[in-house]
């Protein structure tokens, strides 16, 4: 139970006094701490309910509620309005005698009784007479629905529509324009709520359908916001979130009244670079860290993730330089609300016009590379590595220590990926994209160099994410092979640092002659239990590849003898084919 209903409930107790045969009760939907928010959620029930009342609790806290009802209807009242989905599902009776002073109406309003609910007149006592008129045949009925819905004006009609959307029933147009795909959405809402489903509503009918829909968007406070400074147009829950300033790229709406709900809004300009950034810095915040369904393109990206009842949404587009969305976090307490929200903000985004939010608008975030981002701190790695591309769908081959424990992998800070293949016993793995990817260039695997030492160089990147491209770092392969030297490995004399494991090493025509797997770097490092020295690194040959990348269905590369290339030319093979691999919780 929330704890204003708890709270709701102790004013009661505390009122004291036995139930008694009270003659009037009425239907409590809610109660706030404060006048001020109970004044105004009562107005926004008003919008749909012309018995709303608001009381004081003996708790100090401010009761919302419907009637008053006379006492044998009430139960039936508060059951039809939980079944139509009209009221709060943890609403309740409360006996009149229970509440302490009105402030609801203002002084000088009176709320209308509500009608019994259809049906209830069989439990009043003096309902039921001989002369009661029997019930309409039901062809009569229809007929007098039909009649009445003729006399429906567009308006009216579009707000039928509309309601059939919020209700999950209908996906068409609204043009108030009742054709046969809006005729089945009425009959699937009739027999959802246990009617006649003949596709042509009941004035009581439309009006429950059409009441109830203005119920739920009072409660969200839904209303349409146009934010010129950063562009964008949308409907926002303003009853459960509230402007807190312009923190660029971001525009900041917190929570109202303890909701459990922040909303971003994301306006930046940008290209390829900014939106893949983004979305690493989202893919990564806590809000998103159990992962759902993802997906970037060229034209933006979604994001959804979560745990329990809390989560994270992120909808964000990228249009001729311009970087705009909505980032969502909520706990438990807007768990329920969040598929009405989520629709909303989805149906209604909007972004406008050719400029972004100013950098210089309101409060700049102080963060750094990935300030561009989502009001949540992203986390970090538990480990950045290496890795190089080897075949044309962006499969990666890597060390089995960059992926070890890791909840989530992401190659080159963007692109989600699983482990396809892992051979424990050469400490390699070999790891799928969730999308299929485009790489530039593709490992070809060639024999060591006869002749040793031989120049080498490996491809990594030795500060994880610092820096944007891999670095080469120059060596040699040692003419003795070092410590137990069989299996394949490598030993080789450059100062290689962690971020560069899983790397290819990289002859002087391009060709991979081996995939690091241990580094000294500054140090020392450890490889097979014994620690390296500084300036030491031990590699796998690409003879120990090749059956590594056949295990998992890769067929290996064999490169041509080539000249060898000029320092730029195998920076930019380098480039093209080595893959940055970060493990996530």
């Amino acid at each position: 139970m929330r704890a204003w209903r708890l709270l709701a409930v102790v004013g009661l107790i505390l009122a004291g006094g036995e139930a008694g045969a009270q003659a009037t009760s009425y239907v409590q939907i809610e109660a706030q701490p404060t006048r001020a928010e109970a004044e105004e959620r009562a107005r926004a029930y008003g919008g749909a309910f012309a018995d709303v009342n608001g009381f004081r609790l003996s708790s100090g806290w401010w009761a919302i509620a419907l009637g008053p009802y006379a006492r044998p209807f009430a139960a039936g009242r508060l059951a039809e309005l939980r079944r139509e989905r009209l009221i709060p599902a943890d609403s309740f009776l409360v006996e009149a005698r229970s509440y302490g002073a009105r402030y609801w109406p203002p002084e000088g309003g009176v709320p209308a009784a509500a009608e019994p609910p259809p049906g209830a007149g069989a439990a009043d006592p003096g309902a039921a007479s001989a002369g009661a008129a029997a019930p309409a045949p039901a062809g009569a009925m229809l007929a007098e629905a039909r009649q009445a819905e003729a006399a429906l004006g567009r308006a009216e009609r579009e707000a039928v529509q509309a309601a059939l959307v919020w209700a999950g029933f209908y996906g068409g147009a609204i043009d108030g324009a009742f054709g046969a795909g809006t005729r089945a959405a009425m009959a699937a809402w009739q027999a959802d709520r246990g009617h006649e489903p003949t596709g042509v509503l009941t004035a009581g009918e439309r009006e429950s359908l059409v009441a109830g829909h203005a119920a739920e968007v009072a409660a969200l406070g839904l209303e349409g916001v146009r934010d010129e400074p950063s562009g964008i147009a949308l409907t926002l829950p303003l009853a459960l979130v509230e402007f807190a300033g312009y923190a660029p790229p971001f525009v900041r709406y917190e929570p109202r009244g303890g909701s459990g709900l922040r909303i971003r809004l994301v306006s930046r300009e940008g290209g390829r670079p900014e939106l893949e950034a983004l979305f690493a810095a989202l893919t990564t915040a806590p809000a998103m860290a159990a992962a759902g369904p993802q997906s970037l393109a060229a034209t933006g990206f979604t994001i959804e993730g979560g745990a329990g009842d809390g989560g994270g949404l992120a909808h964000v587009e990228s249009r001729g330089g311009l970087i705009k969305g909505y980032v969502v976090e909520w706990d438990g307490r807007a768990a329920a609300r969040m598929p009405r929200i989520r629709a909303a903000l989805g149906s209604s985004f909007a972004p406008f016009g050719s400029h972004a939010l100013d950098a210089g608008h309101g409060t700049p975030l102080a963060v750094d590379r990935a300030a561009l981002l989502a009001g949540v701190e992203p986390e970090a790695p538990l480990r950045a590595r290496s890795g190089v591309f080897v075949d044309a769908a962006g499969a990666v081959l890597t060390s089995a220590e960059a992926v070890a424990g890791c909840g989530r992998i992401l190659l080159d800070g963007a692109h989600p990926a699983a482990v396809a293949h892992l051979d424990e016993v050469r400490g390699l793995a070999v790891l799928r994209p969730r999308a299929a990817l485009s790489p530039r260039a593709v490992a070809t695997l060639a024999a060591p160099p006869a002749d040793l030492p031989a120049a080498v160089a490996v491809a990594g990147y030795p500060w994880g994410e610092a820096l944007p491209r891999p670095v080469l770092t120059f060596g040699r392969i040692a003419a003795a092979p070092g410590p137990e030297g069989a299996g394949g490995r490598a030993w080789l004399e450059l100062a290689a640092l962690a971020g560069d494991t899983g790397g290819p090493v990289l002859d002087a025509g391009g060709g991979v002659v081996g995939l690091l797997v241990a580094a000294g770097g500054e140090g020392g490092g450890e490889a097979d239990g014994r620690l390296l020295p500084a300036g030491a690194a031990a590699a796998l040959d690409a003879g120990a590849l090749a059956p590594v990348l056949a295990a998992a269905g890769v067929p290996a590369r064999d490169a041509l003898p080539a000249e060898a290339l000029a320092g730029e030319d195998l920076a930019r093979l380098a480039d093209g084919m080595t893959v940055l691999v970060t493990c996530w919780r």
